[in-house]
């Protein structure tokens, strides 16, 4: 009684078009079953009754054979009649025993245990009516458990085809009876997209229920969804302030950066300057070691004014890249050059493998992210060294920066190309000057999208870094002739000895440090600190200077192209043979956007006096060039 309440209990809890399902299928399910065990139980019986008649007639043919050999006791003739009727169908077993139970011959060489087989036994009966034997025939079973599997194979596909018609129209039934409940299924579809919904009241007195509470839950809800879609503009519109704030900090950092680091550098390219004259003719090995401390101290601020100005530059969108052709092996060679000592310097490996790989892309750009790379690298590295190399991938070429350095953590790796980003080190002291301002490797990231390409990382801490930069391929051009060594590579035979160089800037103690400095490397020196007095030297000057060294900022809102400009127009002024270089501590946008249209090369300050030996050796030769041209 309690497990039929149960039952009624659980029926209850189905909705209406379950029940009608269910009083559909379990009746036909019943009905089909009884049915398919009826016929089934009696095909079984035949098959049956027809395998125990076949091993009858098969034992009486044996029996028959078996008289005369019985009587004879002609063991291989009766071995040969029992193995006959073997080749019955069916017949898996014919033994043939004598009169007092002994097993005369036996189909089987091994007499294996009985009752697996269905068997029948006829007695072998003499022409005298006397009994001399018995034959024993069993037959195989597998074709009665053939027809049991196929018979109840085709039960359940019976019964499957069954049930899926009378749950199509089970089905079917319900689909009509439950039109209001569809209607209330789509509504609520509606209402999920956000559209306004209801239903009309109607059916039986559940579901006007289930429809009315629909109905006062759609209006809820409609207002609710007011009610947050004005937070969220509120929410979007307050998002956008803060946006605007942050770009309105973002542009007054820039400016702030810009203005603090012009007004910086004036300074410290005067302490560069003064730094390297201090040791022309010192021979004190302690002042020299002193010499050598500050010197390092200005270097390290020139790298952390170089990482500033890279950034002004790509922020200003004066870079473009200049595609050109051109091998790898000479950018390794000269990144080679500049960072050897360095690494030496540290106890260091620095490597840099051959490559016969040519690819396409801009010289400038390409060097200053592997430089930045590198740099990087060493800053970074305890012991061990640093390894540069290059292979083909596919259509383009992969450059691998190797270190064995500290490594970097894998929850810092994605936020190491943001600008300021910095990793702290634990446990571990890095090489002096190896912390910068974070805006290297942001540099290295903001050139690779400049250039069209990716820069990928991978690194374990105290393992190592591995960065991957991939550029495009270029067939190899034929071998040129070994060119003259490049005006700014390390090579300084060429001598600035009887130069009239033009020095040009408003800060006094930059223009006591340039002369100092050209005047130690055997140049004449020619100083002006405005356009006027610069103007009035060439009203006196016998011949126009060898080459032009001038600020870009001066006093009076002059500026060193405006100066250029007016000593190109003066009568006995500058003419194609004399070389232009301007040097600025400007990082302005603008400013930047106007030296890069100028044409003329740009030095940004501070600049170490080799890098300016350099640059007016380089300008001076293609000033000659161009003349002769």
């Amino acid at each position: 009684m309690n497990w039929n309440f149960r039952v009624l209990r659980g029926l209850a809890r189905l909705t209406f078009a379950q029940q009608l399902i269910l009083l559909a299928l379990v009746p036909a399910t019943a009905a089909t079953l009884a049915a398919i065990a009826v016929l089934t139980r009696q095909h079984l019986d035949n098959l049956t009754a027809l395998m125990r008649a076949n091993a009858q007639t098969v034992a009486m043919q044996v029996a028959t054979a078996a008289q005369t050999p019985l009587l004879r006791m002609d063991r291989r003739m009766l071995q040969r009649t029992a193995q006959s009727g073997t080749y019955q169908p069916h017949v898996q077993q014919v033994q043939i025993w004598s009169e007092d139970g002994e097993i005369v011959a036996n189909s089987e060489t091994v007499d294996r245990a009985r009752g697996d087989g269905l068997q029948v036994v006829v007695p072998i009966v003499s022409d005298e009516g006397r009994q001399s034997g018995k034959v024993m025939v069993e037959m195989s079973l597998d074709a009665v458990q053939d027809a049991r599997r196929s018979v109840w194979l085709n039960v359940v596909l019976v019964l499957a085809i069954s049930l899926v018609g009378v749950g199509l129209a089970g089905w079917w039934a319900a689909r009509r009876i439950s039109e209001p409940i569809r209607a209330l299924g789509r509504a609520v579809d509606r209402l999920g997209a956000g559209e306004a919904a209801s239903v009309a009241i109607e059916g039986t007195s559940e579901i006007r229920h289930l429809q009315h509470g629909f109905n006062q839950a759609a209006r809820a809800l409609a207002e609710s969804h007011r009610l947050l879609q004005s937070r969220i503009s509120e929410a979007t519109a307050e998002l956008a302030r803060k946006n605007q704030q942050l770009e309105v900090a973002s542009q007054a950092k820039t400016r702030l950066l810009a203005a603090a680091s012009h007004d910086l550098r004036q300074p410290l390219h005067a302490l560069t300057l003064f730094s390297d004259g201090l040791a022309n003719g010192e021979t004190d090995p302690l002042r020299l070691q002193r010499i050598g401390h500050i010197r390092e101290c200005v270097d390290s601020l020139d790298r952390l004014f170089s990482e500033l100005l890279n950034l002004s530059q790509l922020d200003a969108g004066v870079l473009q890249p200049q595609w050109a052709d051109f091998p790898l092996d000479r950018l390794f060679d000269e990144i080679s050059r500049n960072f050897r000592p360095v690494a030496e310097q540290q106890g260091l490996r620095l490597v840099a493998r051959k490559t016969e790989l040519w690819v396409r892309c801009d010289y400038v750009m390409l060097s200053r992210i592997l430089n930045n790379l590198v740099s990087n690298s060493l800053r970074h590295t305890l012991e061990g060294g640093v390894l540069i190399g290059a292979r083909r991938r596919g259509k383009g070429v992969r450059i691998d920066v190797v270190d064995t350095g500290v490594g970097i953590a894998p929850q810092h790796q994605a936020r190491v190309f943001e600008e300021f980003y910095q990793v702290e080190t634990t446990g571990r002291q890095a090489p002096r000057g190896a912390r910068g301002m974070g805006l290297g490797l942001a540099t290295v990231q903001r050139l690779a999208e400049l250039l069209n390409t990716r820069v990928d990382l991978t690194s374990r801490p105290h393992k190592g870094t591995c960065v991957r930069v991939l550029v495009r391929s270029a067939p190899a051009a034929l071998p040129q002739p070994a060119a003259a060594p490049a005006a700014g590579g390390t090579e300084e035979e060429a001598s600035l000895e009887n130069l009239r160089i033009l020095v040009i800037d408003d800060e006094r103690t930059i223009l006591e440090g340039l002369t100092v400095v050209l005047t130690h490397w055997g140049a004449e020196v020619l100083a002006a600190q405005t356009r006027a007095e610069a103007l009035a030297l060439a009203d006196t000057w016998e011949q126009p200077p060898d080459v032009v060294v001038s600020d870009l900022l001066l006093q009076g809102g002059d500026n060193g192209l405006d100066v250029i400009a007016a000593l190109e127009r003066h009568p006995r002024g500058i003419g194609p043979g004399t070389a232009r270089l301007l040097v600025t501590g400007e990082t302005k946008p603008d400013r930047l956007r106007e030296v890069a249209s100028a044409g003329i090369a740009v030095l940004y300050k501070p600049v170490s006096p080799r890098v300016l030996r350099q640059a007016i050796q380089a300008q001076r030769a293609a000033a000659l060039s161009n003349a002769d041209a």
